[in-house]
């Protein structure tokens, strides 16, 4: 009876499938509409161009006006649909916890898709430990999301479609981790690419928006190119894309020599290069921070929930082929671990409040590679999880903030607003503690786990555990300068603004509560043996990563219990020592950060700019490929494309010219050249 349950693993993604079909009709029959009636009778355009200069509205607000009565209706099914996809995803979870831990493996077939020769792909759900975890985080996170949208963009004209695109999301995400394939995967991952230009361009008519939405769009198809490759590897290689028939052949395959180190080499680190792009980590992080032009509950949804996590999902998916190329092991470890530290020092200066969360969400990937890198497999997908709960709660504060400032995000204008938005500074003072990796919090257990593997796995090696120490220091530090400037010290803001502020709507501060619980809870289930705990994550997780778990724990199975206390004290009191940096410089020495970047005004430029990164870019590669293009445009299209279609309309005109002049109108010569016509068919006829 319990297991009845997993024969409705379809509603899961279907659910939110059905919230964009019902918000779709809505958006074109009732709302667009409106929009366009009001439009033509000079009335306040929808949001995008509210966004740009022309009409009152910042993000969160917009001109009031009577609400439609569909918006009810939208603001209904957007978030409903997501939560009975969440009960069904946590039913679901009980179902398969129910199964003893050998059978921990669903798929349900809905109809065969593709066929072709000896390939076949069904379309088909895959429910195991691993892909049970993801749809919960998805449908739970995403959930709150959905609420907090409602008071958010409850004034954006194009309300409706913006839930068609927030469901839209969530069931491209759901739909990657539950396919059992990794074509159905790659199905998802492209939609969840689509959903990101258009969240993030939501207000497109701003150009910032418009730019950095094709941007994310852009960088991303070069990930996914090396995905597609590995794929077709992957098929040459298994004969398959089935996960269960894929993974099920690597032993016999890998014994018999047809799966050489090489190849499993080339495979893993062509996925590996789809997920740089989609989970933002060097060289393709920098579409992520530009994300931050789309509406903030879209930066918690991308950041938290879906997007950013599907490429650290997909190598813990494949960690059975990673497993067998020791080079790729390498490689995602070290590439973690420098963007792990690289985009915490940008972090530093940034004074935008979701530019700081934002590379902090870089950083933090980081960690989660770091993790599979050296075969910590369970606790990448630990920290994915964590992360899910304290990042969604500070950008999801961060919009509080935001909206109860009018729209201001530069941190240098705010100050003291700890008194004003008391539900606002508390849950994000709960999920900052977590993310510095303090005891107690989730992100200590999470992250700790990730620096001892770091430093004891097989895979592992010291210098990776330092530049995951030092991280975690830079990322209490700057996440704490948050704090201060945001919420202490003097007040910083407009006299007009500061009359204004108050704190958010239940329907906002709600969520924000909820996952203040979980940013504390969210941990204690995988509480590190060396505490005395169990580590019930790990133990669920065991079936998808037990030849990870083996690798992880080469080299470091007999490492004592007092070399892993000391070195977990070592990264708390380094992240106090951040802490405490933060308040000397910000609560007690407010002029230090001042004086600080006036003595290394060219080190704070480099850092300011994030090492320019995006304009080595720009020079070296974005100019090149746009006057490439404009050359072929003149050189082949213009000329040699248009020539020919050009050139055969003047032959065609030519000769329609030359045939016109046939045409005198004077019957003598007609009657000449059907005298002519006559002869030359008589010396034809007589000469054959």
């Amino acid at each position: 009876m319990v297991d009845g349950i997993l024969y409705y693993l379809w509603l899961v993604p279907a659910l939110p499938l059905l919230g964009v079909i019902v918000n779709s009709a809505i958006a074109l029959f009732a709302e667009r509409p409106l929009l366009l009636a009001e439009a033509a009778h000079g009335g306040p355009s929808h949001g995008p161009s509210a966004r740009g200069t022309s009409a009152p509205m910042i993000e969160g607000h917009e001109a009031s006006h009577a609400a439609p009565p569909y918006r009810k209706l939208v603001a209904f099914v957007g978030p409903a649909v997501v939560g009975a996809s969440f009960v069904v995803s946590l039913l679901a979870f009980l179902a398969m916890a129910a199964r003893p831990p050998h059978d921990r493996l669903f798929v349900q077939v809905l109809f065969p898709w593709i066929q072709a020769g000896t390939f076949s792909a069904p379309a088909a759900f895959q429910l195991d430990p691993l892909s049970s975890v993801m749809i919960l985080v998805v449908t739970g996170v995403g959930f709150l999301i959905h609420v907090y949208s409602v008071g958010y963009m409850s004034h954006e004209k194009a309300f409706a479609r913006y839930f068609v695109y927030l469901n839209l999301f969530t069931f491209a995400m759901l739909l990657l981790v539950l396919g059992s394939n990794f074509l159905l995967m790659f199905v998802g991952w492209e939609g969840v690419g689509l959903c990101s230009y258009l969240l993030i361009g939501y207000w497109y008519e701003k150009k910032s928006a418009a730019d950095a939405g094709k941007k994310a769009f852009v960088v991303n198809r070069v990930g996914d190119f090396g995905f597609l490759v590995a794929m077709f590897l992957i098929f040459w290689t298994f004969g398959s894309v089935e996960y269960t028939e894929v993974f099920g052949k690597i032993p016999g395959l890998a014994e018999s020599g047809v799966l050489t180190t090489g190849i499993a080499t080339a495979i893993t680190l062509l996925l590996f290069v789809g997920a740089i792009g989609k989970s933002a980590q060097i060289p393709l992080y920098v579409w992520l921070p530009d994300a931050m032009e789309g509406p903030t509950p879209v930066s918690a949804l991308i950041h938290a929930a879906t997007m950013v996590t599907a490429g650290v999902y997909m190598v813990a998916r494949t960690n059975a082929l990673f497993l067998l190329a020791p080079t790729s092991m390498a490689v995602v470890a070290v590439v973690g671990a420098a963007t792990a530290l690289f985009s915490a020092t940008i972090g530093i200066t940034q004074n935008d409040i979701k530019r700081v969360l934002a590379y902090s969400t870089v950083s933090q990937l980081g960690y989660m590679f770091l993790a599979c890198g050296v075969g910590a497999f369970t606790a990448g997908i630990f920290h994915l999880m964590t992360h899910a709960f304290f990042k969604a709660l500070l950008f999801l504060g961060s919009g509080s903030v935001i909206h109860a400032l009018s729209g201001e995000q530069d941190m240098r204008k705010m100050g003291s607003l700890r008194k004003h938005l008391p539900i606002t500074f508390t849950t994000m003072f709960i999920a900052t503690l977590a993310i510095s990796g303090i005891p107690g919090m989730s992100g200590f257990f999470s992250k700790d786990e990730i620096l001892w593997k770091s430093f004891s796995s097989g895979h592992g090696h010291v210098g990776l555990w330092l530049v995951g120490v030092a991280a975690a220091g830079i990322t209490a530090f700057y996440m704490f300068r948050l704090v201060f400037l945001t919420f202490f010290g003097d007040s910083r803001m407009e006299p007009e603004v500061e009359k204004h502020v108050h704190e958010s709507p239940y329907s906002m501060t709600v969520p924000l509560m909820l996952l203040a619980v979980l940013s504390v809870a969210g941990g204690w289930i995988g509480i590190p043996h060396v505490l005395g705990g169990h580590n019930y994550f790990e133990e669920w997780l065991a079936p998808v990563f037990a030849h990870g778990a083996e690798g992880a724990a080469h080299g470091g199975a007999h490492a004592s219990a007092a070399l892993e206390y000391l070195l977990m004290a070592g990264s708390v009191g380094v992240a106090l020592c951040g802490i405490g940096l933060a308040w000397y410089l910000y609560r007690v020495r407010t002029e230090k950060p001042k004086e600080i970047a006036d003595r290394v005004p060219g080190l704070y430029d480099l850092v300011l700019n994030k090492y320019y990164v995006d304009e080595i870019y720009d020079v070296a590669i974005v100019r090149k490929i746009v006057n490439g293009s404009i050359w072929l445009w003149e050189a082949f299209d213009d000329v040699f494309i248009d020539g020919i279609v050009n050139g055969i309309a003047a032959l065609v005109k030519g000769a329609g010219t030359r045939t016109r002049r046939l045409q005198t109108g004077v019957v003598g010569n007609y009657a000449f050249s059907l005298l002519l016509g006559a002869v030359i068919l008589v010396g034809f006829l007589l000469w054959s």
